[in-house]
């Protein structure tokens, strides 16, 4: 029987990113379990709120004539909701030290932390069994992609407590990083002429954290428009003196845990502003680029128009948020709107626009 040839480099790779995935799978549940208990602990405690506000409805009513209770209920319920808001914003910016334990978010923390150690080695041995550096076809950006989406995230965790973020970013890396194994893997092939560049390792690898900013402020826009729609809803039932019971349902219960929307905004504002930088630099560096190999700066091909497509949409949005005074909804949509256009750009334009980028590796 012949033997069973060895395992290449490439091997060892594809192996550890499917551990990889795996790993953050865990990472996602064990988030999502935190989420929940999250919301049953905030239930619990607005059920223990609610009580408090009917005893002091009671009394008031029984100190002032009929119908002063509501105004009362209407304070009491408001200055919980502030409470809340208070609490969990001051939690947001909470010493690595002083955080609340709370075991499921550390466990998925912890298996994030593991997973991106077996990532990175895939993606480090992907790049020595190549020869270069790992993000010349759609296979390999996205591997290197999704690695900086996790270092970031683990990185900002040193400074805002978002493990309540969490379950969005494991949750996406898995889909992102397991429909790249599955459909995007190519095997290594030397380089075309073009990508033999300095530009290579600056330009691409720039891009990647310019997405990986623009994912964060992504998940942050997705849980804000959640969040203002929580509060609109308790501002709504404060009005009709509906929520002193406690049963009135405004959305998720971890949302009680979570900091208000306009702190997840202005969060989310922070991380977009830094991605647009970087994709300013990927804008210039690409253009230079082209320059060199194909003797002109721009020539209106897919992906040079996608990438201008995507700094418009940031731009649009910065500059609105920051001079028209666009908050709430309307920002969050643009944010939504501009990291579709991210995921547009590395699918889409890659798979099925033909022109001089065509380096996606895949026949």
């Amino acid at each position: 029987m012949p033997d069973a040839s060895p395992l290449t480099l490439d091997d060892v790779s594809v192996l550890l990113v499917w551990t990889a995935i795996a790993i953050y799978a865990l990472a996602f549940i064990a988030y999502a379990v935190d989420l929940a208990r999250r919301g049953a602990v905030a239930v619990d405690a607005k059920d223990a709120a609610a009580k408090d506000a009917a005893a002091r409805t009671a009394r008031e009513r029984e100190l002032v004539a009929a119908g002063g209770g509501g105004a009362g209920s209407r304070t009491g319920i408001i200055e919980q909701m502030r409470a809340q808001e208070t609490a969990s914003e001051e939690a947001l910016n909470a010493p690595v030290g002083k955080r609340a334990r709370l075991v499921w978010a550390r466990i998925g923390t912890s298996l994030t932390v593991l997973g991106f150690l077996f990532h990175l080695g895939g993606d480090v041995t992907r790049g020595i069994a190549a020869g270069r550096v790992p993000w010349s076809n759609m296979y390999e950006f996205a591997l290197t992609g999704t690695l900086l989406i996790i270092a970031v995230y683990l990185g900002v965790l040193f400074r805002y407590d978002l493990r309540f973020l969490g379950t969005f970013i494991t949750g996406l890396v898995v889909v992102l990083l397991g429909g790249t194994a599955i459909w995007f893997y190519t095997d290594i092939v030397p380089l075309m002429d073009p990508l033999k560049s300095v530009w290579l390792v600056i330009h691409v690898f720039v891009a990647s954290l310019a997405t990986a900013l623009f994912a964060l402020a992504f998940g942050l826009s997705v849980l804000q428009l959640m969040q203002a729609r929580r509060e609109t809803k308790i501002a709504a039932l404060a009005k009709a003196e509906a929520a002193a019971s406690g049963t009135a349902k405004t959305g998720p219960g971890f949302l009680k845990t979570l900091p208000s929307a306009d702190a997840l905004e202005s969060l989310a504002y922070r991380f977009a502003i830094l991605g647009f930088i970087f994709w300013t630099f990927t804008l210039i560096a690409g253009s230079i680029w082209a320059n060199d190999a194909w003797g002109r700066y721009w020539g209106f091909d897919t992906k040079e128009v996608w990438t201008f497509v995507i700094w418009v949409l940031y731009a649009g949005y910065i500059h609105a948020r920051a001079t028209r005074g666009w908050r709430g909804a309307r920002s969050a949509w643009l944010s939504i709107i501009g990291f579709t256009a991210v995921i547009f750009n590395f699918t889409i334009v890659n798979m099925f626009f033909k022109g001089l980028h065509a380096y996606s590796g895949l026949s």
